[in-house]
């Protein structure tokens, strides 16, 4: 019986803005474009979001020269309100962000299912670049 275990990857950052903002700017297209890369040489021209149980997300995500993008969307599972998101990514995985009020700041956890082309550890840190991005738009935007 050949059996796949799925490997779940968890990273976090406590950004230091109140849960509204930083559920508004995490789920709103126009700041969406602003934050989501993981490096300088990276960005996304477009973002949609329809946040809603059964909503669709995509973004497109390009190399700023031109020599490669791709696009990253799936399906809302579950929405709470400054608290949860859950959706499937266009290729069954799972992804779950836990967004922790503590007042004047929020600790935002995402776990996701690790694909198989690419290391664990290169998938983790690609994330959390993307994590520390968001962190650093929410922190000195208003």
């Amino acid at each position: 019986m050949n059996t796949t275990e799925k490997t779940t990857i968890t990273i976090e950052a406590t950004i230091n803005a109140p849960v509204e903002k930083v559920w508004n700017f995490w789920t709103s297209p126009e700041h969406i474009i602003r934050w989501n890369s993981a490096s300088e040489d990276w960005h996304t021209p477009k973002a949609e979001n329809d946040l809603r149980v059964g909503g669709s997300f995509s973004s497109r995500m390009e190399a700023r020269d031109g020599s490669f993008g791709f696009d990253f969307g799936g399906v809302y599972d579950e929405v709470k309100t400054n608290e949860l998101i859950a959706y499937t990514l266009g290729d069954d995985r799972k992804v779950k962000i836990q967004f922790t009020n503590n007042g004047d700041t929020t600790t935002v956890t995402e776990s996701f299912d690790a694909e198989s082309e690419n290391p664990i550890e290169m998938q983790k840190s690609g994330w959390q670049a993307i994590l520390n991005s968001f962190k650093t738009y929410t922190e000195t935007n208003a």
